[in-house]
């Protein structure tokens, strides 16, 4: 799995948009919705962001493959806020979750990995007169991004192990799978940077 493997080519609206549009869309949305405070904006916000699936040429199924990989923390989140606190709050938590993770995973699959790495390099610029160099804060940004999708990808793979040794009520046997995954993955990106010479390990005598 690369990172440029999280891009899906498309002609829609939001395939058009520039990245820094959509990230300050993202952003106004996540505030709007936070300030709130209320479950019927939680759960509209969450439909309006399943709705932008299809209108947007992804289709509904990436969207249930992320709630697919949320729904065991959104469950714990909504069963431990009905009980220490109350409905309301739940529902909104759950829905303001949920919806603010699908609208990221929408920026990631409309933006390519190359606008997103310009976008932040250019953001980071200012940052060079305190000795930073803004192509590696853009790159780990970039990765930070990228890093969402890695852990929805390592929870479907450890599941599917899971289900294909015919274990079920004990789900605490995926951590480890799970972390083995990510852990494989973050050796490949890094072995990919290094043969890129994006990231160069320090050799003998090198200065």
């Amino acid at each position: 799995m690369t990172t440029t493997g999280l891009y899906v080519p498309g002609t829609g609206p939001l395939h058009r948009l520039t990245a820094g549009t959509k990230l300050l869309a993202l952003l106004a949305v996540s505030v709007v919705v936070i300030v709130a405070g209320d479950p019927r904006v939680s759960v509209g916000t969450l439909a309006a962001a399943l709705a932008v699936y299809p209108l947007s040429g992804l289709g509904l199924r990436r969207a249930w493959h992320v709630l697919r990989v949320l729904w065991p923390f959104l469950l714990a989140i909504g069963v431990f806020q009905t009980l220490f606190g109350d409905l309301p709050t739940a529902v909104r938590l759950v829905g303001q979750l949920a919806a603010l993770v699908l609208l990221a995973n929408v920026v990631t699959l409309t933006t390519r990995v190359r606008e997103m790495l310009d976008l932040f390099e250019r953001a980071a610029r200012p940052l060079r007169h305190i000795g930073a160099d803004p192509d590696r804060v853009a790159l780990v940004l970039a990765l930070t991004v990228r890093s969402i999708p890695m852990v929805a990808a390592a929870w479907r793979a450890a599941h599917e192990g899971y289900v294909a040794r015919g274990l079920s009520g004990r789900p605490h046997l995926l951590v480890v799978p799970v972390i083995v995954q990510l852990l494989r993955m973050a050796e490949a990106t890094g072995e990919a940077l290094v043969a890129r010479g994006i990231d160069e390990p320090d050799r003998p005598g090198r200065r």
